[in-house]
């Protein structure tokens, strides 16, 4: 992963509790007990929001924005990197990649950090928004309120949508091209990523020159776990192909009843108004749209989606 997670979990001991707000936390699995890393910033009896990256299997540090916004409206919140990820521990064992798995494993980390309905929000983005959902359907009686962002809830829409609307603008040659390495199982090479990075990337995922895009976000991605990403997302970044393929939690929204907010953006690689509709589907949903934002609205379209998410937490608090 590139990363020396191992520091922690030395300093950290059986109490898993260490300096700067970092709390470890033991998670039991099938495959053995392992260790997750969290970090706590401010103090809110009223707001505590655990952030839950996408990927699956990239890192917290992409969340970082959140650093200029929630401190100052005294927002109490959660770096978290998900087993497999960034600093928590990274088992070699295929099993362990399964929704079902990580919904328990927020359920632990939550009860780790004594958060509880008097005062816990889930923030999921991307493939966080399948883990919010799927945790909040689970165990929404420990939640105080829900946010999806940039995540459709149902995968077939999302892949019709990337071939029904993103992909015919494209340059049909660089695309011909994209599915050519995906087809031949070359997506490691260099090649398929700049391609994906000229045609797709810095128009739907992050809307910035590629040498511009905030070095979080550059380091989030380069450390995403493959062993993880690729067996639920698929190989391909045009659409999902491996276990989510057939995920479609639409159906079930209703029975979310606790306040909800879904974020959407207007060049996204998530259709805005499927976005809509889900949030007309939750009990108590409403819907927050970024005008100029894509896939990563929290950089391009920051001051409009923390305005909403702020307004939203300070509301339901």
């Amino acid at each position: 992963m590139g990363v020396d997670y191992q520091e922690y979990f030395n300093r950290a001991g059986t109490k898993g509790v260490l300096g700067g707000g970092v709390h470890v936390v033991p998670v039991t699995t099938p495959m053995g007990e392992f260790q997750v890393w969290t970090k706590r910033t401010g103090n809110n009896p009223d707001v505590a929001l655990l952030l839950l990256h996408g990927g699956p299997g990239a890192t917290h540090e992409y969340f970082l924005a959140a650093d200029s916004y929630l401190p100052a409206a005294g927002i109490e919140f959660y770096y978290y990197d998900q087993l497999g990820s960034g600093y928590s521990s990274a088992p070699d064992e295929p099993s362990l990649w399964t929704i079902e798995r990580f919904v328990e494993e927020v359920e632990q980390v939550r009860v780790s950090l004594g958060l509880g309905p008097e005062s816990f929000f889930v923030l999921g983005h991307s493939w966080g928004g399948v883990l919010a959902i799927e945790y909040a359907l689970k165990y929404q009686q420990h939640l105080k309120g829900i946010i999806i962002s940039n995540m459709m809830s149902n995968i077939t829409a999302y892949n019709r949508y990337a071939n029904d609307v993103l992909m015919p603008p494209m340059d049909q040659a660089a695309l011909a091209e994209i599915k050519a390495f995906e087809a031949n199982g070359d997506t490691d090479n260099p090649r398929y990523e700049d391609l994906l990075m000229e045609h797709h990337y810095v128009h739907h995922v992050l809307r910035l020159p590629a040498e511009q895009w905030p070095e979080p976000v550059v380091r989030s991605f380069a450390r995403i776990n493959k062993k993880i990403y690729v067996p639920l997302q698929g190989p391909s970044e045009l659409g999902a192909s491996g276990v989510l393929l057939d995920w479609d939690r639409t159906p079930d929204l209703h029975d979310i009843k606790i306040p909800a907010l879904v974020i959407g953006a207007e060049h996204d690689t998530m259709d805005p108004n499927y976005l809509r509709y889900m949030a007309s589907l939750l009990g108590a949903g409403e819907y927050w749209h970024c005008p100029d934002g894509s896939h990563m609205a929290m950089y391009d379209d920051q001051e409009t989606y923390f305005e909403g998410l702020i307004s939203f937490l300070r509301r339901h608090a």
